[in-house]
């Protein structure tokens, strides 16, 4: 049972990335098998449209594209769940988490009769985290991040969605031009709150383990 675990964010040690090694300690602790990968160590582009994917005799859902990526992509459509982390830029996910769904969604795509040729089961688990409060996220972002579900269900899995909130950004918030925020506040949340989404991030990593093991059996 194999999880891919990738990390969307340029920071390895910060609030995705530290959501993200607690999902890989949950899997592992039910004994799941991990592949941990920073995206932004990685040297790849989104889709370059070579359009190699769609040659007649062409082996489906694979990307030719040779650079870094494209192992990575092989690696999640043999794997029993992958968990993704992002956090939210300007509204979005990173640029390096579109050019992977790029990737990832173009290959499986039949452009016969737009069906899918990802014939296996990956579930998914999806990590947001974010500088905004709950309430904005409900408001403002939830849509994009039913999007988001909506194209990892291509993988034929289960999708689940855990928004981190009004995340600390820095430690030493005097340090820089960042007066819209409350650094007591931010630390506060820091103290009480993150620990608790760290174990959600444990439990989804736990669940998806459970699930991999189940689907060997």
């Amino acid at each position: 049972m194999k999880v891919m675990i990738l990390n969307g964010s340029p920071r390895k040690n910060w609030n995705t990335a530290m959501m993200l090694k607690e999902a890989k300690k949950g899997a592992e602790s039910v004994g799941a098998e991990t592949e941990y990968i920073d995206l932004y160590d990685l040297n790849f582009t989104g889709c370059r449209s070579c359009m190699a994917c769609k040659r007649k005799g062409a082996e489906r859902c694979k990307c030719f594209w040779k650079d870094d990526l494209s192992p990575v992509i092989d690696r999640i459509f043999a794997a029993d769940a992958l968990i993704i982390g992002s956090p939210i830029y300007l509204g979005d996910i990173t640029s390096q988490v579109h050019a992977l769904i790029e990737r990832l969604h173009f290959c499986a795509l039949s452009y016969d009769d737009y069906s899918n040729y990802f014939k296996g089961k990956v579930n998914v688990g999806i990590i947001l985290t974010m500088n905004a409060p709950v309430s904005f996220f409900e408001n403002a972002y939830k849509g994009k991040a039913e999007e988001m579900k909506n194209i990892f269900s291509s993988l034929n899995g289960k999708v689940d969605l855990y928004p981190c909130c009004d995340t600390l950004q820095v430690k030493d918030y005097s340090r820089f031009n960042m007066a819209g925020f409350d650094e007591a506040h931010k630390k506060q949340m820091r103290e009480t709150q993150f620990p608790r989404d760290l174990e959600r991030a444990f439990s989804m990593g736990a669940e998806l383990g459970r699930n991999a093991a189940s689907a060997e059996e």
